[in-house]
């Protein structure tokens, strides 16, 4: 069985971190009547899975993609997994503003993928 390419392992590994990354940090939110001593303690050991997967997805795709590449794959994945997160983890809806911002860091991605420095 032939091996993944860079790229889609590296955008796997994110995404996986990223999903991690976004309980830790927005994940107590739902629980706000919990000790924040609790919630740091929870949050910092969720973020110890986000790096288990954050740092081999930069080692696998650095050198494929360059390093401004790569940040901008993570912020898009980010972005994308805190929208879902937002609506059925909080319960926020997502509005007309959210999906417009979104629309314009879409442009900075083709901006940053386009061309050659």
């Amino acid at each position: 069985m032939p091996a993944l390419p860079a790229p889609l392992v590296t955008i796997l590994l994110l995404t996986g971190s990223n999903v991690f990354m976004t309980f830790a940090w927005y994940g107590h939110l739902r629980f706000r009547s919990a000790p924040m001593l609790a919630a740091i303690l929870i949050s910092w050991g969720i973020a110890f899975f986000e790096y288990l997967l954050q740092v081999p997805a930069n080692r696998i795709g650095y050198g494929t993609l360059s390093a401004a590449q790569l940040k901008t794959i993570q912020e898009v994945i980010s972005l994308t997994v805190f929208v879902i997160f937002n609506a059925l983890w909080l319960g926020e809806p997502v509005t007309w503003r959210t999906v417009a911002g979104f629309a314009l860091i879409v442009g900075g991605v083709a901006l940053i993928f386009t061309g050659r420095g």
